[in-house]
């Protein structure tokens, strides 16, 4: 399924999925340029560009998440 012919409401609908990928992903040890060429950061950037006061960009996720998983192995 090629990201044109996704509706809004998928993507909505995969939203959850699409931050735990991203946060899978992160936990795995991946640069930030490897996680611009995924599946994932491309539906949530457009997600984000539809739909800006609803949901954050993926770099504003990516933050959150790093800052999230750094507190947890710092406890």
């Amino acid at each position: 399924m090629t990201t044109s012919s996704l509706s809004i409401g998928e993507l909505e609908a995969s939203y959850p999925l699409y931050c735990k990928a991203l946060k899978i992903l992160i936990r795995q040890g991946k640069t930030g340029r490897e996680l611009q060429r995924t599946v994932c950061w491309d539906r949530l950037r457009l997600l984000h560009r539809s739909l800006p006061r609803q949901y954050k960009s993926p770099e504003r996720l990516m933050l959150m998440i790093q800052t999230d998983l750094s507190k947890k192995v710092a406890v």
